[in-house]
């Protein structure tokens, strides 16, 4: 996977780089012209519990099965070593693309002793203080784009709260080193490691630089200079605060476990799975268990090309939850859907989105159903720009330099302001589980500035969010929009004018199923490249010329609004049709908020948009 932030030298990168399932880069580690063409040496694989067998007579069976499938597809299958849920890492011989790979996977998935088998992809890399450069963090304390955390440092501080840090590790910053606790180094291979060796107990960052097609594949394609990305996280979480120097962290007396797993070129899956659960405090085989296990797990890392939920993802972020640790993820850098990247896609995750300093989507952020809040991540123009998030960072190229504090964007930036804040409200109220914790940042999350479809329930507030936990404040106003797309008739119908062209007709339902008035409701559609015209008509709503955004003065409680949509198109075969719909007040469920449906096919010549709204239901007070 990789890290979902990206390095101010390095704007044009960073935004090419999302979270996915088991591959692990930074997320301004590389540029990448197709994802999808990444190298695949290892996979993930399961075996099911067998009984009545010793182990001699199960690893047995276990390479047999291994060496059927090799000679079936051609691939030298060799085990590399046990995981910590019971899979093993298999090694592929040699570089194979991502189809490649599943294709191999296809072979041993019909044998019947395996529970599952997926890619070993790597991710990569996505009271006010007294502290001389804390006026320069404005993602603290601004008021459109900023976490509101100084009104929540008067209550809490998030003092010995423990916040395990999955990224390239740390270095001994003067402004961090009080706050670290003993880590851990999960990269496994010494070829990504660049510290001589492979797992141990030093999680201290040696520098993650590449040169020019280092990584396989042609990444990176240009050198990338050290990142330090590790360290930067870290420092917006729990930078030390009023000791006079520098910046301050969102929780400044919380504790941070360092826990190593990307190095060069990014970090595997079944590494940073092994290292979830170790950070939680549950054993790994060979690995001396964690004496400091963490309430709050920052993953600013994901997958630079889609892809789902891997099984053994999945597992993990349930068993970290079940131990009693939230798991704050990166949503990813490619202004794409969160949906295909992991482990930002992943049930349990808490999935995180970026604003800019205005409180809008930051224009590289990930967005969808998914994600859960949004936080500050900056948007930088130029090097270094202010815009960007400030924290601790190093002034090596390659190898370690001299202290240094360092402005990055990137969701790798938004998620430890979250995971800052979850530190606060376990520290104001101890008895909070990881879903009260969950429902408090959401539920007291501030509306956006401005409509962002995609970006959950509201840019988090720090203060309010620990109100909340303390039992001190009610929740906000907020409506619950629900959108479907069904088909009028949904086919394709042949012009009787022009038989090369035709029309597809469907239909867009809102409703407001909140506990208030929704206001200023957007729907907005995105149409295949086929379709060629759009004419909207509607006495309700104010449509665009182009058909592409409705806008809705308000729905009542109940309240219900249907949009009739034909559009003329050159192709009659099924396309996919996109929407999405928005209001001013916050949506504790964003799920239904974005459709993608297909329309045409079997069954011209300009669009229809009918909107049609129920009235006569009462606006409900909220209890």
């Amino acid at each position: 996977m990789g890290l979902f932030g990206k390095k101010p030298s390095f704007t044009a990168i960073c935004s090419s780089l999302l979270v996915s399932s088991s591959l692990v880069v930074s997320s301004f580690a590389m540029a990448v012209s197709d994802p999808s063409a990444a190298p695949v040496t290892r996979l993930i694989v399961k075996f099911k519990p067998t009984t009545g067998a010793t182990a001699q007579a199960r690893g047995v069976m276990k390479r047999s099965v291994l060496d059927i499938v090799a000679e079936k597809s051609g691939a030298n299958l060799q085990p590399l070593r046990n995981m910590a849920n019971g899979a093993q890492v298999i090694s592929l011989g040699r570089e194979r693309t991502l189809s490649e790979a599943q294709q191999v996977i296809k072979h041993l998935v019909t044998d019947p002793s395996i529970e599952y088998a997926e890619p070993d992809l790597l991710m990569v890399p996505m009271a006010v203080p007294n502290d001389p450069q804390y006026a320069n963090q404005w993602h603290y304390y601004e008021a459109t784009g900023g976490l509101n955390v100084e009104s929540a440092w008067e209550v809490e501080d998030g003092d010995d709260v423990v916040v395990a840090v999955l990224d390239t590790g740390y270095r001994p910053h003067e402004d961090l080193m009080g706050n670290i606790l003993p880590g851990y180094d999960f990269v496994s291979t010494t070829d990504m490691s660049n510290d001589g060796d492979g797992r141990d107990a030093d999680a201290s960052d040696p520098g993650d630089a590449m040169v020019i097609g280092e990584c396989g594949g042609g990444f990176p394609e240009e050198d990338i200079a050290s990142s330090w990305h590790g360290t930067h996280v870290a420092g917006t979480i729990a930078a030390i605060a009023n000791n006079g120097i520098g910046v301050s962290g969102v929780a400044p007396k919380a504790k941070v476990v360092p826990v190593r797993v990307l190095g060069v070129c990014g970090g595997y899956t079944s590494d940073i799975t092994d290292a979830v659960l170790w950070a939680a405090g549950i054993s790994v085989d060979g690995v001396p268990d964690n004496q400091n296990p963490a309430q709050v797990i920052n993953m600013s890392l994901g997958s630079s090309s889609p892809a789902g939920c891997g099984q053994s993802y999945a597992d993990t972020i349930a068993a970290a939850r079940a131990a009693g640790a939230i798991v704050v993820v990166a949503a990813g850098n490619s202004n794409a859907n969160a949906d295909t990247y992991p482990p930002g896609n992943c049930s349990g995750a808490f999935t995180v989105a970026a604003n800019n300093r205005s409180g809008g989507r930051a224009y590289y952020s990930n967005y969808g159903s998914l994600v859960d809040v949004t936080a500050p991540g900056g948007a930088q123009f130029f090097a270094n720009d202010d815009n960007g998030v400030l924290s601790t960072s190093n002034g090596g190229a390659s190898a370690p330099g001299e202290d240094v504090y360092s402005y990055y964007q990137g969701t790798s930036m938004a998620t430890p302001h979250v995971a800052g804040v979850a530190a606060l409200l376990f520290g104001a109220n101890g008895n909070l589980t990881v879903s009260e914790v969950e429902d408090a940042l959401r539920n007291t999350a501030r509306a956006f500035p401005a409509s962002c479809t995609g970006c959950g329930t509201g840019i988090v507030d720090a203060n309010q969010a620990v109100q909340f936990a303390l039992g001190n404040v009610a929740l906000v106003d907020r409506a619950n929009l629900a959108l479907t797309l069904t088909g009028d008739n949904g086919k394709f119908k042949k012009s009787e004018e022009d038989s090369s062209i035709g029309t597809i007709r469907y239909i867009a339902d809102i409703v407001n199923n909140g506990v208030d008035v929704a206001t200023n409701i957007v729907l907005e559609s995105v149409y295949p490249e086929e379709v060629t015209a759009v004419t909207t008509m509607s006495d309700d709503a104010v449509c665009d010329s182009g058909g592409l955004i409705c806008e809705v003065a308000s729905l009542d409680v109940g309240e219900s609004a249907s949009v009739i949509i034909e559009v003329t198109t050159g192709n009659s075969k099924s396309m996919s049709f996109n929407a999405s719909v928005s209001s001013d007040l916050l949506d504790p469920d964003t799920s239904d908020n974005i459709v993608i449906k297909k329309f045409g096919g079997s069954f011209g010549i300009f669009v229809l948009i009918m909107l049609s709204i129920s009235l006569g239901v009462r606006r409900k007070a909220l209890a």
